[in-house]
C-alpha cells in the first residue's frame, strides 16, 4: 500500500471521528435545550460530581474486566460514559459563559504539546529530553477557599500516588493493591457525595 493511500485512510478516520464527536455534542445540546430531557436540563456541576467519580471508577473496572476476560465491550461502553460526563459538564460551562468543549480540547492539546518537547518541540533530537521532562511538575491547583488540590477531589492524592509508584521498581502485585485501594476510596467518595449536604447542596437543580 502506498503512503498516499495510508494518509488518505488516516484523514478519513479523523474526519469520521470529528463528525461523530460533533453529532454527540449536538445530542447533548439538544438534551439540555428547551425541549430536552428534564433530568439532563436540571443537572449542575455539583449534581454531576458523583456521576463523574462513578463513571471513572467503572472505566477502571472495565480495564480489569478486559484483562480478566479478554472482552473489551464493557470498557468501550464505560469510556463512552466518561466522555458523556466531559461533554455534559462542558455544555453546562458553556451555558454559564465559562468555557466550551472546544476550550477543553484546545487546553489539553496544548498541555500535551508543552509536556512533550522531545516530540513536538526543539528537543526532538535530544534523547535525554524525555527523561528530563518526566520530572517536571506543574504547580498544584487549589479550589477557592480550600486547602485541597482540585485534582485530588474526593480521593486526595491516591491516583497521583499510584502513577508515581508505577514509575518506581514495585512489583505488579503491589501496584495492583494500590489501584484497588483507589477504587475503594472512589466508591467511598460516591457515597460521601450523595449523602453530604455541604457537597451536594440542598437540591440537584440549578442554583
Amino acid at each position: 500500500m502506498e503512503m498516499r493511500e495510508i494518509n488518505d485512510k488516516k484523514d478519513s478516520a479523523g474526519e469520521d471521528a470529528a463528525e461523530l464527536f460533533a453529532d454527540f455534542c449536538r445530542i447533548i445540546a439538544a438534551l439540555r435545550g428547551e425541549h430536552g430531557c428534564p433530568w439532563d436540563r436540571e443537572q449542575t456541576f455539583e449534581s454531576l460530581k458523583p456521576c463523574m467519580v462513578n463513571e471513572m471508577t467503572e472505566a477502571v473496572a472495565g480495564i480489569d474486566l478486559y484483562y480478566g476476560s479478554g472482552k473489551a465491550e464493557n470498557l468501550c461502553e464505560e469510556l463512552g460514559d466518561v466522555l458523556l460526563q466531559v461533554v455534559l459538564l462542558s455544555r453546562i460551562a458553556q451555558e454559564e459563559g465559562l468555557f466550551s468543549v472546544e476550550d477543553v480540547i484546545a487546553g489539553v492539546s496544548q498541555k500535551m504539546i508543552r509536556r512533550h518537547p522531545h516530540v513536538f518541540g526543539s528537543d526532538k533530537d535530544n534523547p535525554s529530553a524525555m527523561v528530563q521532562n518526566s520530572d517536571v511538575r506543574e504547580q498544584p491547583r487549589f479550589a477557592p477557599d480550600s486547602g485541597v488540590p482540585v485534582c485530588a477531589g474526593e480521593v486526595p492524592g491516591l491516583w497521583e500516588a499510584i502513577k508515581q509508584t508505577e514509575k518506581k521498581s514495585k512489583s505488579p502485585e503491589e501496584i495492583q493493591d494500590e489501584k484497588e485501594a483507589f477504587c475503594t476510596a472512589a466508591e467511598w467518595a460516591i457515597m460521601h457525595l450523595q449523602s453530604h449536604p455541604k457537597v451536594m447542596g440542598k437540591k440537584q437543580g440549578k442554583p
